[in-house]
């Protein structure tokens, strides 16, 4: 987890700096695009805050109180991110139609300054963006996938307030400004809104994604040439970078305790090889088709 703090602190560094450029730069350039992302860089800045203290807490071992660790920090920490990410653009909607409906042509824009500091923002947010997507996507962590996010949906907006100067530059037309705020703004919603839906599901203990259910199932059917004889239920959720698996799996009655727990073991090594961050429970029933020594199949194999 180290290297992950390490990332985070980048991240809240980059988004400290990119923060200020920007609203000195829009408050002296005029621009309201580059205001909008000034505000947007506001609200990285704060989710990366967010963020490093999720990975720090996760990474904190179980204790009496969270005695199945404490994944949820990472899952709580995406979830006000994505609320963060959508007050920003409801703000910047609001305020590009404020300034369309009330004033029509905005004031004189220096264009070339602000094209300048945006072309600066987006190889910052780019870089560490893509930086946070690769470790978090590597660590499997929510708080660090959402604040790569974050930047990434900052360099495509940045893009959109570019072209937006440069239409301006070129025509005259200040109002083209607030417009693209609001393209910027409906970017934004929609990156914010995709965040909460993931982190969410997280939250409310939602299962596994189909590809990991399929993963599980393939296991568990290799191991019925080894003595399970099938399977009651699978139950699964994620906490943080952590899957939780609970397995009620059908053994053949007269297998040794010795024998079903050896099994079981294999069974959650293989599954940790597989998926990786794991937390395994299983609870063994006998097969009730198989009730004595002349009718366990498992039985007569073994011997």
């Amino acid at each position: 987890m180290d290297e992950n703090k390490k990332i985070i602190i980048i991240s809240v560094l980059s988004n400290g700096f990119l923060t200020g450029l920007k609203l000195i730069s829009g408050i002296y350039t005029g621009s309201m695009g580059m205001l909008s992302e000034a505000l947007h860089s506001f609200g990285d800045f704060i989710a990366s805050f967010i963020a490093f203290f999720s990975v720090v807490e996760s990474s904190k071992p179980a204790d009496i109180k969270h005695q199945f660790g404490h994944g949820k920090y990472e899952d709580m920490a995406g979830f006000i991110e994505a609320i963060l990410i959508i007050i920003s653009a409801l703000f910047i909607l609001w305020a590009g139609f404020e300034k369309i409906i009330s004033n029509g042509q905005s004031a004189e824009i220096k264009a070339d300054l602000a094209i300048l500091i945006m072309v600066l923002s987006v190889v910052i947010n780019f870089v560490v963006g893509k930086i946070l997507l690769q470790k978090g996507k590597e660590a499997d962590s929510n708080a660090i996938l959402g604040d790569g996010h974050h930047l990434m949906a900052d360099v495509y907006s940045s893009l959109a307030v570019i072209l937006g100067l440069v239409a301006v530059k070129i025509t005259g037309l200040t109002i083209l400004d607030p417009i693209i705020a609001i393209v910027v703004a409906a970017m934004i919603l929609k990156t914010g809104i995709t965040l909460m839906g993931q982190t969410a599901d997280s939250l409310l203990d939602s299962s596994l994604p189909k590809e990991n259910l399929k993963i599980i199932d393939e296991i568990l059917d290799g191991y019925k040439a080894h003595g399970i004889k099938g399977v009651k239920s699978i139950k699964t959720s994620k906490s943080g970078s952590i899957k939780n698996i609970v397995l009620v799996i059908y053994f053949p009655c007269l297998m040794t305790l010795k024998d079903t727990h050896a099994l079981c073991d294999k069974i959650e090594v293989e599954l940790e090889h597989k998926l990786k961050n794991t937390n395994v429970i299983i609870h063994p029933e006998p097969d009730s088709a198989c009730i004595n020594k002349e009718t366990c199949k498992w039985l007569k194999n073994s011997n």
